[in-house]
């Protein structure tokens, strides 16, 4: 499988995210400049985390006049797959790819420690390899991580299993109480509406590796290349 990870000024989990599919999954995986026009043939996406133009306005609100992003969306408008991980969430909700705002987190503090999700669904490319219910421990890195859409949108992602994961304590309980940054109803991940395209703020790429102590995050890639066929 080929997979193109996106690069923008500030981005700095892209090479974590490349030595992932590289050395851990053994996947091909080219670098796509924010600048490039062609998307080289990939199977899928990825914008990775970072702080894409310093996070200036807001974060994302930049990167998603990059010249790369009129490819992006017109590669998910074809039904492509394209999975963004905390500043690439924030890239995919301010271009309208995902319904939703990543707002401050309530401290108005940068939260970076592991926190627990647990999926909801195992129907979507992200999520097929995990058992819902089962919390997994991914780390958390953000300033502006709190998930917020009105009354009307999280009805009709709720009616349509596009919440794709919640916060959640070691035993994979839904609680106030385990959510970090005061993300509406525990949200940690969705995806759109034709689910081939998804967005969460832990990083299952710095929990995928045995030197680290921690695999869980393993499950998210497992998923996609199980159910893609290139």
């Amino acid at each position: 499988m080929k997979f193109g990870v996106v690069v923008f000024p500030g981005s700095n989990c892209d090479h974590d995210m490349i030595y992932v599919l590289k050395k851990n999954l053994g996947q091909e995986v080219v670098t796509l400049w924010h600048k490039d026009t062609h998307l080289h043939n990939v199977d899928i996406i990825v914008l990775p985390g970072g702080f894409s133009y310093g996070d200036y306005l807001r974060s994302g609100a930049i990167a998603r006049f990059s010249p790369i992003m009129d490819q992006v969306i017109r590669f998910a408008g074809r039904g492509g797959y394209v999975l963004g991980i905390c500043n690439g969430f924030q890239i995919l909700c301010e271009a309208h790819l995902l319904p939703g705002a990543l707002l401050h987190n309530p401290s108005h503090r940068f939260i970076c420690r592991n926190a627990f999700i647990t999926s909801e669904t195992a129907d979507s490319l992200v999520t097929a390899a995990t058992v819902p219910g089962k919390a997994l421990k991914i780390p958390i890195a953000h300033g502006e991580g709190r998930y917020f859409a009105g009354e009307d949108v999280l009805r009709q992602m709720n009616d349509k299993q596009q919440v794709l994961f919640r916060y959640c304590d070691e035993n994979g309980r839904v609680t106030p109480e385990a959510n970090p940054n005061g993300s509406v109803q525990n949200i940690a991940g969705i995806c759109n509406e034709g689910r081939n395209v998804f967005g969460m703020m832990p990083h299952p790429e710095r929990a995928a590796d045995p030197e680290l102590g921690n695999e869980d995050g393993k499950a998210v890639f497992e998923g996609i290349l199980q159910t893609i066929q290139p």
